[in-house]
């Protein structure tokens, strides 16, 4: 397999090209979980992978709590499937404790005072509330709980691990938290075994070809549990050798659209560029800075065929938004003209309505 057909197989399965989901929340269910930094960046993540959908449409499925947005797999924001959020958090509890206790440690939080604030954090959002952090941290003040803004993320972070709390409602443009068995009724459980055999199925299914080493990285997990999912998958997939490695996808993928330009605007933290451990195929190196920093920022990006030719910004001006598009290289007009569709279709999903 050849660079050009791997970048296009993985746009197919990343829903990046033709396919037949309609919704929001069908998208998110397929893709398993997507990486949600930046929250009104973050929803075009969802939006491009829809031929007709609005900045609204995203906002509606988080405001009744079919898509989630909450820290899971390494652990950072994702949006994730009501339906997907408690297997989810029981797989990945193990190796997000020790994580957040690293987080406690550094900051000098006294982590047992913060575990004995939950049940205050379950007793304010009782009965359907949705609380800013501010909102939060103000009334553990009033209660005679005053924590620094570090020290409440903390908190937060422990209460999101121990499943009572996730993100609900959007308060405007800030996001609020709510109690997770309230917001998403219990589901039942599975064992870990079946959880790291659907998380698998999952991954490989939509992210696909994708390595072994791809996997670990997007998962959180362990080598030795990644490696143990992955022959339970078996069966349903096939590997191909790409530049050196081993790259794993359905057996049963039907054969994705060929010889038409793919023109895409992409979000930052986009799962088709976070998602890999090796992303050789996907940009230059000359063009790393411009596309991740130093500190592991990602920028929207502009991507012609699957590969990263430069970044864009969203700008408002008169109240309307306007993109703004920067190559890395100076291309022709012809190419530039290719991406104007996406670039209307970007300003329309965020239209100031």
């Amino acid at each position: 397999m050849n660079n050009t057909e791997l970048l296009n197989l993985r746009l197919y399965n990343q829903l990046l090209s033709a396919h037949t989901l309609k919704d929001p929340v069908e998208i998110v269910s397929y893709m398993c979980a997507i990486q949600s930094q930046a929250l009104e960046m973050a929803k075009w993540a969802i939006g491009s992978r829809l031929k007709e959908c609005s900045n609204k449409s995203v906002t509606d499925a988080l405001n009744t709590g079919e898509i989630i947005r909450t820290h899971i797999l390494r652990p950072t924001w994702h949006f994730v499937a009501a339906e997907d959020i408690y297997w989810m958090y029981e797989l990945s509890y193990s190796r997000l404790k020790p994580v957040y206790q690293s987080y406690a440690k550094m900051l000098k939080a006294d982590e047992t005072l913060l575990y004995s604030y939950l049940p205050h954090i379950e007793s304010l959002l009782r009965d359907g509330r949705h609380l800013t952090k501010q909102e939060i941290g103000n009334k553990l003040k009033d209660v005679g709980f005053e924590l620094d803004d570090n020290n409440l993320s903390v908190l937060l972070s422990f209460a999101e691990l121990e499943r009572i709390i996730v993100n609900g409602r959007l308060d405007g443009n800030k996001q609020t938290f709510t109690l997770l068995e309230e917001w998403s009724p219990y589901r039942k459980s599975i064992s870990r075994d079946e959880a790291l055999e659907r998380l698998a199925d999952k991954f490989f299914r939509s992210h696909g070809p994708a390595t072994l080493q791809d996997f670990v990285w997007w998962s959180g997990l362990t080598l030795t549990e990644c490696r143990k999912a992955l022959e339970m998958i078996n069966p349903s997939f096939v590997s191909e050798m790409v530049n050196g490695r081993e790259c794993w996808m359905a057996n049963d993928i039907r054969t994705p659209p060929v010889n038409v330009n793919s023109a895409l605007l992409l979000a930052p933290f986009d799962e088709f560029l976070v998602s890999y451990k090796d992303r050789s195929e996907i940009f230059d190196s000359d063009h790393l800075r411009r596309v991740v920093t130093k500190n592991g920022i990602f920028s929207p990006t502009i991507m012609l065929n699957g590969k990263v030719i430069g970044t864009w910004k969203k700008i408002m001006k008169r109240n309307n938004t306007e993109i703004v598009l920067s190559f890395f290289e100076k291309v022709n007009k012809c190419v530039a003209n290719l991406f104007e569709p996406e670039k209307k279709r970007l300003e329309e999903f965020y239209k100031v309505t």
